[in-house]
């Protein structure tokens, strides 16, 4: 539409036809190009996170083998998108020139035609009484809304939950909850997902598949919506679980503990000192979200941050790794390795 509104707007004939015959077909190869590789990449990890041995084992057990088979494909999906790119460029180029040779109208005078007068039928619908009146409308819309909105939400609210609970499922700490935020704001919710879905190669690969009762402490939820990197649901449970070690080196640079990944390193993590001024308020906000935190325990909060913390840092430094436990990195690995505990718990008491 911009090739036909620029040359309205300035009163000229457009610069180049060629230029966009260009701009039209090398956009088109960089939407196959960048569309046809992502299609394709996906049924292929599909099939290779489902396909298992004839033994019964998951084939690719390591998830990071799904990606770097992938690798070929983003590389022409980057062709893809650079070609479609140029198009938008060569675009701008054209239209620039085109208002550059014209002159800018303004304002253009415009005539509406007289108004019909309109004939109403005998044999109308029933309706029409409302649908041409504003006001009638206005009002039965809201009625009939109000009627649906009502039905909906007045049963959640006459029931105390409609989530089955899940007794070992505690709130977060308050190093963990600092370090979820820090994984809110990093947006590893992009690549990671949170959630085991009920598939037999899901639990082979992560464990118990995910219940609604385990994220009624999460304000908000991370499920994610897509898996550039492993689900995290069960990063923590024995089945998963890496010393505090891997972590922050995996966090240093991601091709030291998982070569060939695809990850980029957060080497500030190591070094931003972890901003606890608001964890008190925090604590208060999550408790009117309805977690379960004891009355006043905000004025405590800071001490048991700095205690779990210490743990941590002590663990990092007994592993030649020398950590304060002031920094970003330690609250992102108390989280870490909080992700999936709790479940775990509730299945090893079950089984006894």
């Amino acid at each position: 539409i911009l090739y036909w509104l620029v040359p309205k707007m300035w009163r000229t004939n457009l610069y180049s036809k060629k230029l966009a015959d260009f701009h039209f077909w090398i956009g088109t190869l960089g939407i196959i190009f960048y569309a046809i590789p992502m299609y394709w990449a996906g049924f292929t990890q599909s099939f290779m996170w489902k396909e298992f041995t004839e033994e019964g084992f998951l084939k690719y057990p390591n998830f990071l083998e799904t990606v770097t088979a992938l690798k070929n494909l983003y590389f022409l999906r980057g062709i893809g998108g650079t070609l479609y790119f140029t198009g938008v460029l060569v675009m701008v180029y054209n239209l620039m020139k085109t208002a550059k040779a014209g002159i800018f109208l303004a304002n253009e005078a415009a005539e509406a035609p007289a108004l019909i007068k309109f004939h109403e039928g005998e044999n109308e619908y029933w309706h029409k009484w409302i649908e041409k009146r504003p006001v009638q409308m206005l009002v039965v819309s809201f009625v009939l809304v109000a009627i649906g909105g009502i039905v909906e939400m007045v049963p959640t609210f006459l029931i105390k939950s409609n989530i089955p609970t899940i007794s070992s499922v505690k709130p977060y700490t308050p190093l963990e909850l600092e370090g979820r935020d820090i994984y809110i704001r990093e947006g590893c919710y992009v690549c990671h997902s949170q959630l085991v879905r009920p598939f037999r190669s899901e639990t082979e690969r992560y464990g118990d598949y995910s219940k609604a009762g385990e994220f009624v402490y999460d304000h908000p939820f991370q499920w994610g919506s897509k898996r550039t990197g492993p689900d995290l649901a069960r990063e923590g449970t024995d089945k998963l679980r890496k010393p505090n070690a891997w972590h922050y080196t995996h966090m240093l640079d991601p091709r030291l503990t998982s070569p060939n990944s695809i990850m980029p390193p957060y080497p500030w993590l190591i070094e931003n000192t972890l901003d606890i001024s608001k964890t008190p308020d925090k604590i208060k906000a999550m408790r009117k979200l309805g977690v379960p935190y004891p009355d006043g325990y905000e004025h405590q909060a800071i001490e048991d941050l700095k205690k779990q913390a210490q743990e941590i840092a002590d663990d990092l430094n007994k592993n030649n790794i020398k950590a304060s436990p002031d920094k970003e990195i330690i609250a992102l690995i108390a989280y870490l390795q909080r992700l999936g505990v709790d479940v775990s718990m509730d299945k090893k008491q079950a089984s006894k």
